[in-house]
């Protein structure tokens, strides 16, 4: 039953793992992380994102623009790119590395504790990915609440406003820290736990036929 409990909590965790993974690749290439409504023109909607800005018009077409430079960028989207590569590489990484190290898995099936440390090792690492993940999509929803509420710009210049990409990133993170949390608890919740029954009945397979050996010299001299 601890073997099931275990098992259940490591593939939990790597579905929740995989889950943020592919919402921070999302977030990362979205161009929704800033959007403007233009009250001179509402048939219109601006949106930023960390490559390329776009505007969406009431008919249902899409045009967009990358950006020209990415020393031209604001630093808080040019460190957002950084930091979400660094996101979606270590979540890749996290994802091979714990892999491996489930318990379900019956390659290395004697090296438990390696496989624990492989297990460990995949949700320090999607904790650091959800970590990463969250502060630009913190920082980039901080500058945007900054400049909606800078008395310095007058009334009448549209203000940005949260797009769609910063809730989907903080989710992301979310998914991302959970998941190397359960990963991370079924690796230190014992010093180490066989895989399954087989290991076991193979163990004492193997231990009966080294005492057959042993005996079949002593039966012959009798």
């Amino acid at each position: 039953m601890a073997l099931v409990y275990r098992t259940m909590m490591q593939l939990s965790g790597m579905l929740f793992s995989l889950l943020g993974w592919v919402l921070s690749c999302l977030t990362t290439y979205l161009p929704q992380w800033k959007n403007l409504n233009l009250e001179l023109n509402e048939l219109e909607i601006w949106t930023m994102g960390l490559w390329q800005a776009c505007v969406v018009q009431e008919e249902g077409g899409m045009q967009c623009k990358d950006f020209d430079s990415f020393l031209a960028l604001p630093p808080e989207l040019r460190i957002s790119r950084i930091l979400m590569f660094v996101s979606n590489g270590l979540g890749l990484l996290g994802l091979l590395l714990s892999g491996f190290g489930l318990d379900c898995l019956k390659i290395g099936e004697r090296q438990q504790e390696l496989k624990k440390r492989l297990l460990l090792l995949g949700g320090i690492l999607f904790w650091i990915s959800g970590i990463t993940a969250i502060v630009p999509v913190s920082w980039v929803a901080h500058t945007t609440v900054q400049e909606f509420w800078d008395e310095n710009i007058p009334d009448i210049v549209p203000r940005w406003d949260f797009g769609e990409a910063l809730f989907l990133g903080w989710f992301a993170g979310f998914c991302l820290l959970l998941g190397g949390s359960l990963l991370n608890c079924t690796a230190c919740s014992t010093e180490v736990h066989l895989s399954s029954g087989h290991y076991i009945a193979a163990e004492m397979q193997d231990h009966c036929q080294h005492l057959e050996t042993e005996n079949i010299p002593e039966n012959r001299g009798v």
